[in-house]
């Protein structure tokens, strides 16, 4: 199953990248995605706080992925 991963933010500063491709097995919910990520790219600690967003609408990490799925990795933004 493929996924187009897409990193907001920090992310995109910790991974070096915009986006990436990701192959994973079928059947696999957000959590499952972060997991997967986090191994790959060890400095994203704190990845299970940042929203996910799946075909451009926020989802739970329950949520079941399917092939061609665009999610986006969206850290918390701060400001003042």
């Amino acid at each position: 199953m493929q996924l187009k991963v897409l990193f907001f933010g920090i992310v995109r500063d910790i991974v070096g990248e915009n986006s990436i491709d990701l192959n994973v097995s079928t059947d696999i919910s957000v959590v499952n995605m972060q997991q997967i990520l986090k191994k790959k790219y060890s400095e994203l600690t704190d990845i299970e706080n940042y929203a996910i967003a799946v075909n451009e609408e926020y989802v739970s990490d329950e949520y079941k992925l399917n092939d061609n799925d665009v999610v986006a990795i969206i850290p918390p933004v701060s400001g003042g």
